[in-house]
């Protein structure tokens, strides 16, 4: 995290907090990412909850056409990363 923590990642964090709902998230990021870096991101997202519910990698290649590579990554950040995910997941629960 040392390594990606800056004032610009600050500010731009900032902004993503002051979102309120998920048509302000749609606004927001269809002007500040591509449409292909969006559909990235969704697509890990979606790999990880696979994951964290216990679904082998051909499952999830089957159903959201993604790379065993990306799957791979997504599996280290789950078990080695800074639990990101884990702490999102648990907050959508409630």
């Amino acid at each position: 995290m040392k390594q990606l923590k800056n004032a610009y990642m600050d500010d731009f964090f900032k902004a993503v907090l002051t979102l309120e709902n998920v048509d302000e998230c749609y606004k927001f990021f269809e002007d500040v990412c591509t449409v292909k870096e969006l559909e990235a991101i969704a697509q890990r997202f979606t790999v990880a909850k696979m994951l964290t519910d216990k679904k082998v990698y051909s499952e999830i290649v089957d159903a959201v056409g993604a790379s065993t590579a990306t799957i791979s990554r997504v599996n280290r950040s789950l078990s080695y990363g800074a639990n990101g995910y884990e702490l999102v997941f648990s907050r959508m629960e409630k």
